[in-house]
């Protein structure tokens, strides 16, 4: 059911759009290509077994650890300010 002066179908369509994009951004972040026998942060060798499981990594564990954490820090609120979220 739409509201206003939308279409039926039109907040679904704006939910799959959206869903669209954030897959495309998540697999954009993938790593791709050839993988890096040496961390490019520390020179550490990169295990084979992670070079295989992980095409096109760049980084040893500890360091992608460490960038992971960086990322999750960031994402610890919510921007879009929802009355729900704001009740918690």
């Amino acid at each position: 059911m739409a509201g206003g002066w939308s279409r039926d179908g039109a907040v679904q369509d704006q939910i799959d759009a959206s869903v669209e994009d954030a897959v495309t951004q998540a697999r954009s972040r993938l790593p791709h290509g050839e993988s890096l026998t040496h961390c490019e942060e520390c020179e550490v060798e990169i295990p084979e077994g992670r070079r295989k499981a992980v095409p096109g990594v760049r980084l040893c564990v500890h360091c992608q650890e460490i960038i992971d954490n960086e990322n999750k820090a960031l994402n610890l609120f919510n921007r879009r300010g929802s009355k729900d979220s704001q009740l918690r």
